[in-house]
């Protein structure tokens, strides 16, 4: 029986061609759902509401995608603000984006299937976002794929934000998993050089930027999830 067949009916290593040991880190926004432009859009009213200079697409995908909202609050709004203002800001900041992703809230084609595949073939799943677990359970409570996750690191759990690589070593920590078994999903920039900082294996999705963008800070760029299977996936610890 020769390799490729025999993916189907064994583990794929990191090591020779089972995925035994392997695990995967996902990031949330733009990762497991398209929701960038309604972050982006939520951040635009904040910003027009507060009089603060127009928000533009470039400025958000650059410095404040993939970063934890305490942080983007007070970089823009006020190193000062005391911490009921900061959580009012962020809540107002949540409600606008909710109530306008809410009736698009969907996984981005081919998420299911691939992480009941990796749940099959044995390889640990965690979720490493900026956001917080409100975000993380408004997704949860409307996509039922909270089971796949064996772990979930928020921002609020790690004390630097990507590109530091601090919230995948936790999570791979947590998974129990060598940081060079590990393959990170990420869209935003801060988050792909945050999975190269970390020393793992990277695969970009085109949600926010091009591939040719995506290629430069990844091993792989797919479009969807429909791009990749176990096979590509053990291919990466291959290169």
């Amino acid at each position: 029986m020769n390799k490729i067949k025999s993916l189907h009916i064994k583990k794929v290593s990191p090591t020779g061609g089972d995925l035994e040991g392997a695990a995967v880190i996902f990031d949330m926004d733009g990762t497991l759902i398209d929701n960038t432009p309604f972050h982006f859009k939520a951040w635009q009213q904040l910003f027009k509401k507060r009089g603060l200079p127009e928000l533009s697409r470039e400025m958000y995908l650059s410095e404040i995608s993939g970063v934890p909202i305490l942080n983007t609050l007070k970089k823009y709004f006020g190193e000062d603000l005391d911490e009921a203002e900061l959580k009012a800001l962020a809540k107002e900041k949540q409600q606008l984006y909710e109530i306008a992703f809410l009736p698009y809230l969907r996984p981005i084609n081919g998420l299911e299937n691939f992480l009941a595949e990796l749940k099959d073939a044995g390889v640990k799943i965690a979720l490493a976002t900026s956001s917080n677990m409100d975000d993380v359970d408004f997704i949860f409570e409307t996509i039922p794929i909270r089971q796949y996750f064996d772990v979930v690191i928020t921002g609020g759990m790690v004390s630097q934000p990507k590109p530091s690589p601090q919230i995948f070593l936790k999570a791979a920590e947590q998974l129990n998993t060598r940081r060079e078994k590990c393959v990170v999903f990420e869209d935003s920039i801060s988050g792909l050089k945050a999975g190269n900082n970390a020393g793992m294996r990277v695969v970009g999705i085109t949600t926010a930027h091009p591939t040719p963008i995506i290629s430069k800070l990844a091993n792989l760029a797919i479009n969807d999830y429909a791009d990749i299977d176990l096979q590509k996936l053990a291919a990466l610890f291959e290169q």
